[in-house]
């Protein structure tokens, strides 16, 4: 599990320097370009519509983790719109609270308890 969170770590710090550099760049206003080059059907907007699956896969998964309560559904939301950089510090934090416990990672406290 360290080796995990210390990959975690370093997500969370690498992409928090790029996207800076880049936001510092190029602006802030990512939506208009990320929908522009999927409506474009370029190999970009492949791209962009297949991230955009692994998003929403993972927006589903924290809700249903949560047991699609009020606040997962609140931090589903957060992972489909904060990324990579969002379920890096969501796993950390999971992480922890499982101490150690896979099953509890993956599943949630409550449902890991009746597997």
């Amino acid at each position: 599990m360290a080796l995990f969170r210390t990959y975690l770590l370093a997500i969370i710090l690498g992409l928090v320097t790029y996207t800076m550099l880049v936001g510092m760049e190029h602006g802030w206003n990512l939506l208009p370009i990320f929908f522009g080059n999927i409506v474009e059907m370029s190999w970009q907007g492949q791209f962009n519509l297949d991230f955009m699956s692994f998003l929403s896969l993972s927006a589903i998964w924290v809700a249903w983790r949560h047991q699609f309560s009020g606040s997962g559904i609140v931090l589903g939301i957060l992972a489909f719109f904060g990324g990579m950089l969002f379920l890096a510090a969501y796993l950390l934090w999971a992480s922890g609270q499982a101490s150690g416990d896979t099953k509890v990672l993956l599943l949630g406290r409550e449902r890991a308890k009746s597997v």
